[in-house]
Parts: C-alpha cells; sequence; structure tokens
C-alpha cells in the first residue's frame, strides 16, 4: 500500500517505492517520479535503476537528484525546482521516508517565490516539519525579492 502525501496540488512525497506502488503513481496521474534516495543507502532497497526502469515502462518519465547526509545543494534545489516548473502532470518525489524530498521541494518552492510559511503548512499537513531547512527557505524566498 502506497503512502504518497499530498505536498500541492501537483506534487505528492512518499517513502521509499515498491514497484507495486509505480502502477498505482501512474494510475493517479503521476508522469514523473522523482528518486531523492542515493542507491545502496540501506540493505535490501530497490535501486534507483530498477525504479526508473518500471517508472519508464509505464509511461513516466524519472529523474535521479541523490540527497546525501551532507545536505542540500543549490544546484539540487534549481534541478528540483526546473524539473517542478517542467512537469506535465503530478510528480511524485521519493527517499527513505518522504523527508528529504520534501525539503528539498520546500526549498524549491521557495527559490522560486513560494511564501515559505505556505509551503510550511502545506508540508506539516502532509505530515512533515521543514524545520530543519526553514531558515533556508526563507532566505531563499528573501533572494527572489531582490
Amino acid at each position: 500500500m502506497s503512502d504518497f502525501r499530498r505536498l500541492s496540488d501537483s506534487v505528492m512525497a512518499s517513502p521509499q517505492l515498491s514497484l507495486a506502488d509505480l502502477e498505482e503513481a501512474r494510475a493517479a496521474g503521476v508522469t514523473l517520479v522523482i528518486n531523492n534516495r542515493p542507491d545502496d543507502e540501506e540493505p535490501g532497497q530497490l535501486p534507483g535503476a530498477a525504479v526508473e526502469e518500471a517508472a519508464r515502462a509505464a509511461g513516466m518519465d524519472y529523474l535521479a537528484i541523490p540527497i546525501t547526509r551532507s545536505g542540500f545543494s543549490a544546484q539540487q534545489v534549481e534541478v528540483m525546482g526546473s524539473a517542478l516548473a517542467g512537469a506535465e502532470g503530478h510528480v511524485l518525489a521519493y527517499c527513505r521516508t518522504g523527508t528529504r524530498s520534501t525539503l528539498l521541494w520546500a526549498l524549491a518552492q521557495s527559490a522560486g517565490g513560494a511564501e515559505p510559511d505556505a509551503v510550511a503548512k502545506a508540508a506539516a499537513i502532509a505530515g512533515y516539519d521543514v524545520g530543519p531547512v526553514r531558515g533556508m527557505m526563507d532566505v531563499l524566498a528573501g533572494a527572489g525579492k531582490g
């Protein structure tokens, strides 16, 4: 059973996907799967290549933006923002728990001009806390206003 959590009208976050989840994602209108999890993070993890193959076979696009323990880079935020802006249909981003995907989404939204309070509220409704990146969200949102 999938655990897709809606962050916005077009973006969902999820813990690690199974191959069965991909069919459910396609049925839910997902056109882009974003993998925010590095391979070999834990034993038995479904490799990104397997997710990519299954997603593409189901007619969805796939993008890997792995987030490691070292945190988020400006390039990762930019790539995520571009992917979200260019997506036609729903996007499903995943990692181990969905938290890194949500945090990267929040940073990309803030960098794109979204109000950080609204982004934080949407994440909280989905069950995620953007506290670890809230300061950076404010900085990114402020940079876009100058």
